[in-house]
């Protein structure tokens, strides 16, 4: 690992919500007309891989069975997070670092897949989703419970490193507080063959959300959410290095690993579009 490292960049579909509507996936007042607020616009869920010289990292880690049972997103499960990690050859039980954008529940589950990794968390985070907030049911509602306490057993184990703000991981790989949708949201820059690529997670649902300046539907804080957007094109080599964190239209706009394979694309190479 050196400092000219270039990484390559992997996005992994693990679940969709085809039943999504438009109106769900933004702040109002809407500018198109009433009738076209129940319009589809499908959700897609990802975990991603970058990986370079001798080092593998995971960014976040998905949603299990279970939690998706309790959620009533059972149907939405298209592959285990761990088939698609071990498609691409990454075993989770020797994965050593895993960067968690957030603690929301459909990025921070899947607690026993990687017994070895260090957990890379923005202080922010931490406190927010272990603080008084989490007494109001509504701030509450994208944890999970036991995401939360899988975190704090992983804290007093060791195996947490806490970053606060603009910090590298290594050299080519930076964490980026944001915040906005969650308090310690952090976008994922690496360095790649085509430049900077930079995993938005949840500071851009959709292409949408950056392209035309309009908040997603869950918001923590307005003005951290919109300085987000600029965070995240400024970090970006170009607006076609960003990466949404559910937009269906990744896996469209890259190249699918195998033709078999269609729910993981690699993004260390230009987009079709």
């Amino acid at each position: 690992m050196n400092a000219d490292t270039e990484y390559e960049v992997y996005a992994v579909r693990y679940a969709h919500n085809a039943g999504r509507r438009l109106a769900e996936n933004f702040v109002p007042p809407l500018a198109e007309p009433v009738e076209l607020h129940d319009s589809p616009m499908p959700m897609s869920c990802f975990v991603w891989v970058i990986r370079g010289g001798d080092r593998t990292f995971v960014v976040d880690t998905g949603f299990d069975r279970k939690e998706a049972e309790r959620r009533g997103w059972a149907h939405a499960l298209d592959v285990p997070v761990e088939d698609g990690l071990r498609a691409l050859g990454v075993q989770p039980d020797a994965v050593e670092d895993v960067i968690l954008t957030h603690l929301h529940w459909d990025h921070a589950g899947n607690h026993d897949l990687f017994p070895r990794a260090r957990y890379h968390v923005q202080d922010r985070e931490a406190r927010f989703c272990t603080g008084r907030c989490m007494c109001h049911g509504f701030m509450r509602r994208p944890y999970a419970a036991d995401d939360v306490a899988a975190f704090v057993h992983r804290l007093y184990a060791g195996r947490i490193q806490f970053h606060d703000g603009t910090e590298e991981i290594v050299p080519g790989i930076t964490v980026h507080w944001v915040g906005g949708h969650a308090r310690g949201l952090q976008v994922v820059r690496a360095r790649t063959r085509r430049g900077w690529v930079v995993l938005a997670s949840d500071a851009s649902h959709y292409y949408a959300n950056i392209d035309q300046s309009r908040p997603f539907s869950l918001v923590v804080d307005m003005q951290d959410l919109l300085e987000g957007f600029r965070t995240v094109r400024a970090l970006a080599s170009s607006d076609r290095h960003y990466i949404p964190g559910h937009d269906p239209l990744v896996s469209q706009r890259y190249p699918a690993l195998h033709a078999d394979l269609p729910h993981i694309v690699r993004l260390d190479v230009a987009p079709r579009e």
